[in-house]
This record gives structure tokens, C-alpha cells and sequence, in this order.
């Protein structure tokens, strides 16, 4: 009776907890966001203004390194990759953690696989892993950008049409449309508007948005600056080839929706086999993991996966 009492509550518990959630977290997430709108509007003037002009420097865990490494081209790359990537963390906190993350995969390695060199591979993965990671999310922010590119061109073109002067039509892009477009024009906004030339804030967005779309736009805008034109037409002719290329590229994954599939199952047969065969016959697969050529044949294994998933990317991979 007491366990059946237990799992009622419990059960009970779960789904007032649900509903409440359902019905009451989104009114409380509202009134945040109006207490804080409400915060920004009463602000001081002064205050306001010092807020909006000061340039946010993400603190590491170790600013002696951050400083250090400012002065390094290895530095230098990482600052930007964190840039790009859109992450709030600093290259000092890059480096800790990818020295925390090497002396895990070392130790947790060289427990369970006994060969000489295991160690060191496992302290290398862990050691790039951070790094993977901020590539894996700029990759993210870039093909969100590239999604979102061809609204921001559209808004862009009415909002001149309209009569309003580029910056501000810039402006109005970085308060409507979300990350990462509208940081990334909001950062170019503000650039050209505290004094830099717009052909450099231009130029400051083409390097943290290398894409062939960003670097067309850029190119446009500033020949239209210098020879004349209708710039609201060419922005309108950029929008529709960077939503044709887009359809393109959408039918090219189709065409490569095979070859990315054999790619996945070819990389996940050995793992289920294994595991299957783990089940089926435990004693034959320990063999793999306490016999040391068992072990060189796993690590061998693993390797082989790697090379033949990067092998069948570059294959399927087609730019458009």
C-alpha cells in the first residue's frame, strides 16, 4: 500500500508539474522580458549610453593567458574562431578545458586499453575536442546565417525603398531579425556608427562571415557606393540567386541522400555487430579487449571508420 501510495503521489506530482509548467512558465518568461525591457527603458541616460558603447570583453579563467596569447597568431586564430562560432567563452577557458579534457581521455584510455601509445591518442582527442567543438557550432551559426541572409537582403531593399539611408536600413535589420544576422549587422551597425569607415565594418563582416553570399553582398554595396546605382535592384537580384543557389543545393542533397546514408550505416554496422555479438557470444568478444592483438585490431578498426567517414564526405560533399 505504501509503494502504491509512493507511485500515485509521484505520478500525481508529474503532472501537476507538467501542467503548471505548460500554463505558467510562459507568463513568467513574459513578464522577465517586460521587467527588463522596463529596466532598459527607465536606465539613465548616461548610463545608457556608456552601456551601449562599451565593447563587451568575455573574462577567461586565466587572463595572463588571454594576454599572452593576443600576441600569438595561434591566439589570434582562436579569438576568432570563438568569434565566429558566436560562443561566450574566452581562449584561456579554450585551453584549460582542452587540457582537462586531454588528461581524462589519457587516463580513461590508458585504464582500459593496454597498449603503449593508447594513452597519448586518447590525450590528443581529448586535447582537439574543444576546438572540434567551436568548428561544429560555426559551422551551425554559418548555415543559420546563410538561411536567414536572403530576409535580411529582402528587409534591406524595402527599407531603401522606403527612403531610408543604408545604415539605417542596417540598423533596422539588427533589431528585427535574430542570431546570428542580426548580431552580426548590429556589430557592422555599430562599427560604422561610432566612426569606423563603412567599407572596413563592411569588410570586419565579410571576415567573420567568409561566405560567398556575405562576400557578393559586401562587393555590391560597395561598387554601388562608388560608381551609383540602384542599390534596392541589386540587393533584390542578390536575394534571389542566394535563394536559387539554396534550392540547388537542396536537390544536390537529395542526390546525395544515398551515399550520405551508406555512410552512416556503414559506420554504425561494426558498433551494432559488436554489440550484438557481445550478447550472443560474451566470451569470443572478450577476446577483443583483454587479448593484445585484440586490442591493436580494435584500435585498428576505429581508425579505418574514421578514415572511410571522411572518405565518403568528401565524396558526397558538392559546393554549390
Amino acid at each position: 500500500m505504501l509503494a502504491a501510495l509512493f507511485v500515485f503521489l509521484l505520478v500525481a506530482g508529474g503532472i501537476f508539474g507538467v501542467y503548471w509548467a505548460i500554463t505558467s512558465l510562459p507568463e513568467i518568461r513574459a513578464r522577465r522580458e517586460l521587467d527588463k525591457r522596463l529596466r532598459d527603458v527607465s536606465m539613465p541616460v548616461d548610463m545608457a549610453s556608456q552601456a551601449s558603447i562599451l565593447k563587451e570583453v568575455q573574462q577567461g579563467a586565466l587572463p595572463s593567458i588571454d594576454r599572452v596569447l593576443e600576441t600569438m597568431s595561434a591566439g589570434t586564430s582562436l579569438s576568432k574562431l570563438i568569434e565566429q562560432s558566436g560562443s561566450k567563452t574566452s581562449p584561456s577557458t579554450v585551453i584549460v578545458t582542452s587540457l582537462i579534457a586531454g588528461a581524462i581521455g589519457a587516463f580513461l584510455v590508458g585504464t582500459f586499453v593496454r597498449l603503449p601509445f593508447a594513452a597519448v591518442g586518447g590525450a590528443l582527442v581529448g586535447l582537439i575536442m574543444p576546438v572540434m567543438l567551436l568548428r561544429h557550432k560555426r559551422s551551425r551559426r554559418r548555415k543559420r546565417f546563410e538561411e536567414q541572409f536572403p530576409e535580411a537582403l529582402d528587409l534591406l531593399s524595402r527599407a531603401i525603398r522606403a527612403g531610408h539611408a543604408f545604415q539605417t536600413a542596417m540598423g533596422m535589420v539588427a533589431d528585427e531579425l535574430l542570431d546570428p544576422v542580426g548580431p552580426e549587422f548590429k556589430k557592422c551597425f555599430d562599427q560604422q556608427n561610432f566612426g569606423l569607415p563603412l567599407r572596413d565594418a563592411l569588410n570586419q563582416l565579410s571576415d567573420r562571415m567568409p561566405l560567398l553570399d556575405v562576400r557578393f553582398f559586401v562587393t555590391a554595396v560597395l561598387i554601388q557606393r562608388d560608381t551609383g546605382g540602384n542599390l534596392a535592384e541589386i540587393l533584390d537580384n542578390l536575394a534571389h540567386v542566394v535563394r536559387e543557389r539554396f534550392k540547388i543545393l537542396r536537390q544536390v542533397r537529395v542526390h546525395t541522400a544515398h551515399g550520405r546514408f551508406t555512410g552512416w550505416v556503414l559506420m554504425a554496422l561494426p558498433a551494432a555487430l559488436g554489440a550484438a555479438l557481445s550478447v550472443i557470444n560474451p566470451a569470443h568478444m572478450d577476446l577483443l579487449f583483454h587479448e593484445r592483438l585484440g586490442q591493436q585490431l580494435l584500435m585498428t578498426a576505429i581508425v579505418m571508420q574514421v578514415i572511410g567517414y571522411i572518405w565518403i564526405r568528401n565524396v558526397i560533399k558538392i559546393e554549390v
